[in-house]
């Protein structure tokens, strides 16, 4: 189906610039950006990857992860290929950089039709990146919330202001993939740069999105205490109650680096508990790792397993120790 761009302006001789994310890509005619979900046609930009549905299925709620959003609930997860971010270690790096496969076209009005079909409690855009596949993203959110549905994105947050502006109000929860607090990382890494992604994640919380903050530990790479101390510093310094998820890395695409032993991800754990209120461990198998305590009193208050969600919270959302209130936007 063809849309139109949006966010981008035209120049000279039929080029366009993207004005969607801060690489601001600028286009010759007929030549496609480098996140592979925008082109230059006929010195007009062209959303390629509109309608494109690369993946597919329902997933836990934990899985995104968010585990202070309508714990337990399935949401039905969608995901284009594609992304601006270029990180050697990407996990999903089929999607996100390989710009072939079997993908499915579906109008926004059918994804929202099989979300209501499957009982899903809304729709998460991820897998891939979901801020690059804006237009689908948004039309699609407009169409969920008037069905009564949620939205949420699993993002690296790489976004321009104006457009997560106008997304923002569409969205009621985002997982944002912080990689690292160098911009020497993100630089040499990632092919980005830090301070937009921060400024996401500031811009979303102030907007009332419900936002939790992931960061993958690579061994060598991101995991040096100081790094550590200063992205806790930065997550605390946006609202303390803010879920930080410190995850395993494990080799992928061309990183080589070893896997993320869990001493390390237990010491990060212990550093970000100090300012933080909800702090997990994911892609590990240690006991306790993904259950959430009461800030106040220390009790478990939520416990995750492989069997699913179990909450000790009280019918005020409450801890029933101490009676403090938890955040978990939305229901068991």
């Amino acid at each position: 189906m063809t849309v139109n761009a949006a966010w981008w302006r035209s120049e000279s001789k039929s080029q366009v610039v993207c004005e969607l994310c801060p690489l601001r890509c600028r286009l010759r005619p007929e030549r496609d950006g480098p996140c592979g979900t925008r082109g230059n046609r006929d010195g007009v930009m062209v959303p390629l990857q509109y309608g494109r549905v690369a993946a597919l299925g329902v997933d836990p709620m934990e899985k995104k992860p968010l585990y202070h959003f309508h714990p337990g609930a399935p949401i039905l997860s969608i995901a284009a290929r594609g992304c601006n971010l270029h990180c050697g270690f990407c996990q999903n790096w089929g999607l996100s950089q390989e710009g072939r496969g079997a993908d499915i076209d579906m109008t926004p009005a059918e994804i929202v039709a099989l979300a209501q079909r499957e009982g899903s409690v809304g729709i998460a855009y991820t897998y891939s990146e979901p801020l690059v596949w804006f237009e689908f993203v948004r039309d699609t959110a407009r169409l969920a919330h008037q069905a009564g549905l949620v939205n949420v994105v699993v993002t690296n947050g790489f976004l321009e202001p104006g457009p997560l502006d106008e997304l923002a109000p569409w969205l009621d929860a985002a997982n944002v993939d912080l990689k690292s607090m160098d911009d020497r990382f993100y630089r040499r890494i990632c092919k980005a740069r830090l301070a937009p992604v921060l400024e996401t994640i500031r811009r979303l919380h102030g907007a009332g999105v419900h936002v939790e903050v992931t960061n993958l530990v690579i061994p060598g790479h991101n995991d040096a205490p100081e790094e550590i101390a200063a992205l806790v510093d930065f997550v605390a310094s946006v609202d303390r109650g803010l879920p930080l998820h410190f995850s395993a890395y494990r080799p992928a695409w061309t990183f080589a680096a070893p896997p993320t032993p869990p001493d390390t991800l237990a010491r990060a754990a212990a550093t970000a508990a100090r300012k933080l209120d909800y702090v997990y461990q994911g892609n590990i198998a240690t006991t306790g790792a993904a259950d959430t305590h009461c800030p106040g009193c220390g009790s478990v208050v939520v416990e995750r397993s492989g069997r699913g969600v179990r909450s000790r919270l009280d019918a005020g959302g409450a801890c029933p120790d101490c009676s403090r209130s938890i955040l978990v936007p939305g229901r068991f």
